[in-house]
């Protein structure tokens, strides 16, 4: 028997423990692969596709800064990588193409939103920071419960007039701007590498902010953010990727294998030793 090959695609990847995640599930339910880091440079992007079409690779994850970079080199995008414009997930289907699909909406929309109080949801104010590969997923799961008071800030601010012409409703705030509109927000969605493990924090204090404020961190590694550290000390409900990183790679696995993983307390357990 062949050892199928998986992996994840992106730079950096060294705080990614997707490999932890897929080979735990493979272990558990018997299937003969290995799943890897893949560090690669952009011009590399279609080499790798190559590879899922010569079937040395099985099938891939994407991450930053790769999940619109990939789109020119598939031959398929289905379902929500449509409606966002953005792919994390890569496999060859039966009839010989190369397919890419969105799970980041599914890891956001059951690791994240199902956990906030639906009373007057739609009535939030949102305020989304950066617009790297996974705001389309962001703003789309937000829109599908009826949530279209959306503000977007980017260091860069094409990429957010890019963000835009996608979703015409969003409001864009200039980044040097932001404190001055972060205390009328209800949520706020780190959706930068601001505080990632080894990274960069964010600059802003969020000096004005509402006491009922919601902050969610796409980054799970760390556990806490800088910014999660200094929010949780006034009182703020904070939440990490954690969850996401789990349903969206759950999601990843099902889509591969037609196997759906079990989400186990254990298994958050083990997740969030590895991340001290």
């Amino acid at each position: 028997m062949i050892e199928k090959k998986f992996g994840i695609i992106g730079k950096p990847l060294s705080h990614s423990l997707s490999p932890f995640l897929h080979n735990f599930w493979f272990k558990k339910y018997k299937i003969f692969a290995k799943y890897s880091l893949i560090e690669i440079e952009p011009d590399e992007i279609e080499g790798i596709i190559k590879k899922i079409k010569s079937e040395e690779l099985h099938g891939i994850n994407v991450t930053v800064p790769y999940k619109q970079a990939v789109i020119p080199f598939l031959d398929l995008i289905l379902n929500n990588a449509k409606q966002t414009s953005s792919v994390n997930t890569i496999n060859l289907n039966k009839e010989g193409k190369v397919v890419g699909n969105n799970t980041d909406v599914y890891g956001l929309e059951h690791g994240f939103i199902k956990q906030l109080d639906y009373q007057n949801l739609n009535h939030n104010s949102v305020l989304i920071l950066g617009a790297g590969g996974v705001t389309p997923s962001v703003i789309y799961a937000l829109s599908t419960k009826g949530i279209k008071n959306v503000f977007i800030s980017n260091r860069t601010i094409k990429k957010a007039e890019y963000i835009k012409k996608m979703f015409p409703f969003i409001k864009i705030v200039k980044w040097e701007n932001l404190e001055t509109v972060i205390g009328k927000m209800d949520i706020i969605i780190n959706a930068t590498s601001l505080g990632l493990k080894g990274g960069d924090n964010f600059k802003q204090e969020f000096k004005y902010i509402k006491p009922t404020l919601v902050y969610y961190d796409v980054i799970y590694n760390p556990e806490e953010t800088l910014m999660i550290k200094k929010l949780k000390k006034r009182g703020i409900k904070t939440y990490n990727g954690l969850k996401m990183f789990i349903y969206q790679g759950q999601k990843s696995f099902s889509l591969w294998h037609k196997v759906n993983p079990e989400l186990d307390v254990d298994l958050e357990k083990i997740i969030i030793s590895k991340l001290k």
